[in-house]
C-alpha cells in the first residue's frame, strides 16, 4: 500500500473515531450526566493501566521484530510464541487478583460495591484485551496496513453501537461494561482477519518461549510501563481529588474537557504515530533531524493552535451539543486547558525523539518528573483558584515541560557527535 493511499485511509479512520467518540460522549452525557462520567474516566484508567501490565509493553517490539524477521519463519515462530507464553504468564494471576479483589475495586474505583461483577466479567475478557493488541502488532509488522484499517474502523463503530444499546438500557452499568463487551467481539474480528492471512498458521503462535526473545521484548518494556501506569494513575487520583474537594459532578466536567481534548488532538497524534515517529527513528543525521522536527512544527503546531481558538470560541455551543446543560461548569476549564493542549503539542514533537532515539533513561525521569508535577500544581492550584486551577496546572505543567524539551534537545541536536541511542 503506497504512502498517499495509507495516508487517506487512516485520515478517514480518524475521522470515524472523531465522530462515534463525540456521539458515545453526548450518550452517557445525557443518559448518565457529570458524575457517571466521572465513574467512567475512574474504570477506563483502571482498565489502561492492567492492558499495560498484562501485554508487558511489548507490543512496540513485537511489531518491529515481525518486520525483522520478515523471511524467517522460525525467527518469527520463535517471537510469536514466546510472546503468548509471556502474556499468559501475566494474564492468569492479574485476572485471578481483580476476581478476588473485585469488591474492594469496586467500592475504591466506583464508590460502590454494587458493581463487583464488571471487573469480574473485566478479569474474564482481560485476555481478549491483549490478544487483540497482540494480532493487531503482529499484523502490523506484517504490514497488513489496510487489515488493521479495517479493524480500526470496526472497532470504532461497533463500539459505538454497543455502547448507545446498553447505556439506554442499562445506564451507567451498561456503559461500564459496553467496553468490554465490544473489545471482545472485536477480538473475534481480529482473530478472523489473520487466520485468513496466507501466511497465518496455529503452529507459528504454539511452540513454545525462548528466553533470548522474552529478554529482548522486555526491552521494549519499561518506557511504555511506565507511561501507561503514571498516567492513568494521576488521573484517577486527580479525580478522587475533585469530587473530595467539590463533588463527583465536578470531577465529571474535567473529565469531559479532557475528552474534548484528546478528541481533537487525535488529528494531530496520528499524524505523529504514522509519519513523525518513524521518520525521527531513521534519520541518524543530527541536521536532517533539525529539518524534519522544524517542518513538522510548521505545519502542525499551527494547526493545534488554529483548532484550540475554534474549540474556545465555540466551547458553549460544544457543551451543549456534545454533552448537556449539566456539564456547564465545565466552561471555566477551556482556556487554560486548551493553552496546555499547545504547549502539549510543542513539547512532544520534541520529546518524541526519546522514544525515536531510545532515550529510556531521560524518558523515564522526565515522566515521573512532570506526572508529579501535574498532580502537585493540580492540588496546589484547586486550593487557590477552585475548581479552574486544575487546568491552570495542566497549562503550567505543559508549559515547563515544553520548555525542559526545548533546553534538552537544543543542547542534543547542536552536538557534534552522530545520534546514538541510548541504553
Amino acid at each position: 500500500m503506497t504512502l498517499i493511499k495509507t495516508s487517506i485511509l487512516s485520515f478517514i479512520t480518524t475521522l470515524i473515531k472523531i465522530i462515534t467518540g463525540l456521539i458515545s460522549v453526548k450518550v452517557v452525557a445525557v443518559y448518565i450526566g457529570p458524575a457517571g462520567t466521572a465513574l467512567i474516566g475512574q474504570f477506563n484508567n483502571f482498565v489502561s493501566i492492567i492492558n499495560a501490565f498484562c501485554s508487558g509493553g511489548v507490543n512496540n517490539g513485537i511489531v518491529k521484530y515481525t518486520a525483522e524477521y520478515k523471511n524467517d519463519i522460525e525467527a518469527k515462530k520463535k517471537l510469536w510464541s514466546s510472546s503468548v507464553f509471556l502474556f499468559l504468564l501475566l494474564i492468569i494471576p492479574t485476572a485471578l487478583c481483580i476476581i478476588i479483589l473485585s469488591k474492594y475495586l469496586s467500592q475504591k474505583l466506583l464508590k460502590s460495591g454494587e458493581y463487583y461483577s464488571i471487573f469480574i466479567i473485566y478479569a474474564f475478557s482481560l485476555v481478549f484485551y491483549v490478544a487483540y493488541g497482540f494480532i493487531v502488532a503482529v499484523l502490523n509488522g506484517q504490514k497488513e496496513i489496510k487489515k488493521i484499517i479495517s479493524l480500526n474502523i470496526f472497532s470504532a463503530i461497533f463500539g459505538l453501537l454497543i455502547t448507545v444499546l446498553l447505556v439506554y438500557k442499562l445506564r451507567l452499568y451498561g456503559a461500564l461494561i459496553a467496553g468490554i463487551i465490544a473489545q471482545s467481539i472485536v477480538f473475534f474480528a481480529a482473530f478472523f482477519f489473520i487466520k485468513n492471512s496466507s501466511w497465518f498458521s496455529f503452529s507459528l503462535f504454539t511452540g513454545g518461549y525462548d528466553k533470548k526473545v522474552i529478554n529482548q521484548l522486555l526491552k521494549y518494556s519499561l518506557m511504555t510501563l511506565v507511561s501507561a501506569f503514571l498516567g492513568p494513575v494521576s488521573q484517577i487520583y486527580l479525580r478522587n481529588y475533585v469530587a473530595s474537594h467539590f463533588n463527583w459532578d465536578m470531577a465529571g466536567c474535567w473529565q469531559a474537557v479532557c475528552q474534548i481534548s484528546n478528541v481533537y488532538l487525535m488529528i494531530i497524534t496520528t499524524s505523529i504515530s504514522i509519519y513523525y515517529l518513524p521518520r525521527l527513528s531513521e534519520i541518524s543525521d543530527k541536521k536532517e533531524l533539525k529539518k524534519e522536527i522544524s517542518s513538522t512544527y510548521k505545519y502542525l503546531l499551527p494547526i493545534t493552535i488554529i483548532m484550540a481558538l475554534g474549540i474556545f470560541v465555540l466551547k458553549d455551543l460544544i457543551i451543549l451539543i456534545v454533552f448537556s446543560e449539566k456539564f456547564m461548569p465545565m466552561r471555566q476549564l477551556f482556556l487554560f486547558q486548551l493553552i496546555g493542549d499547545v504547549f502539549k503539542i510543542a513539547s512532544w514533537l520534541l520529546a518524541y525523539l526519546m522514544i525515536a532515539k531510545a532515550m529510556a533513561r531521560v524518558f523515564i525521569i522526565s515522566e515521573i518528573f512532570f506526572v508529579s508535577t501535574l498532580v502537585i500544581l493540580s492540588v496546589l492550584f484547586m486550593n487557590i483558584y477552585g475548581f479552574q486551577g486544575i487546568s491552570i496546572a495542566y497549562a503550567v505543567n505543559y508549559f515547563l515541560y515544553a520548555i525542559f524539551c526545548l533546553i534538552y534537545f537544543t543542547r542534543y541536536l547542536n552536538e557534534k557527535q552522530c545520534c546514538q541511542k541510548e541504553l
